[in-house]
């Protein structure tokens, strides 16, 4: 079995919870020795299950699940935990903004965390991805209006609507050839765009200009 390595040391937990005490018990902790019945629990566990529980404390680097099933932890507030890019397929500023304590959630399974003896889960992975569903509506070659986000040296970025953000490239980017030229757009503009690859594996749009694409008016964005 392959270990979760580097974890959570030196963390600080906001509620009653010691940072101090959690790092010194939990380095070099023997899990398997310490709590048998949490780790033979964790090791029933098989990517993909469906765990449900109950949302039991939300800190800056994720989210603490207390399972319904099997034993409570004997150093954290729940067995179960959630990374901030697990919550949402969407881009948030804190965990708040998608479960709150006392939640009750229901999470797919994702990896045995064998430094903290905890169950990895994803809240995302059971609400359909919204980039795939972009993808599987708009084909490469589309054209689409956004609005510019901001330029930066590598291109321009271009807001989509619902939340999706893409990138006409200036230079080569991971052997994608520059888009040339990029002329000199200003945020907050409206303009035409073409599709030129959606990247799910990396979550990446890139955009290039119509052939025959003229500077069009500066309209504020809405």
């Amino acid at each position: 079995m392959v270990p979760v390595v580097g974890a959570r040391r030196g963390f600080s937990l906001s509620s009653s919870w010691s940072a101090r005490d959690v790092v010194c018990q939990g380095d070099g902790m023997d899990w398997q020795s310490e709590s048998p019945e949490l780790w033979a629990f964790l090791e029933t566990l098989h990517r993909g299950d469906i765990l449900s529980g109950t949302v039991a404390a939300i800190e800056r680097f994720g989210v603490f699940v207390a399972l319904d099933d099997g034993p409570a932890h004997p150093l954290f507030p729940g067995v179960g935990f959630i990374v901030i890019p697990e919550l949402s397929w969407r881009h948030i500023d804190a965990p708040t903004d998608v479960v709150h304590v006392g939640q009750r959630v229901s999470c797919e399974f994702l990896q045995f965390d064998t430094y903290n003896a905890e169950a990895r889960l994803s809240l995302k992975a059971l609400e359909p991805d919204p980039l795939r569903a972009f993808a599987d509506r708009t084909p490469v070659g589309q054209e689409i209006r956004g609005t510019v986000e901001k330029t930066v040296p590598i291109g321009v970025f271009v807001e989509l609507g619902d939340g999706f953000v893409g990138l006409v490239p200036s230079r080569e980017i991971d052997g994608r050839p520059a888009v040339s030229p990029v002329e000199d757009l200003e945020a907050g503009e409206e303009i035409t765009v073409v599709v030129t690859e959606i990247d799910l594996p990396t979550r990446r749009i890139f955009l290039s200009r119509p052939k025959n694409a003229q500077r069009e008016g500066v309209v504020p964005a809405t």
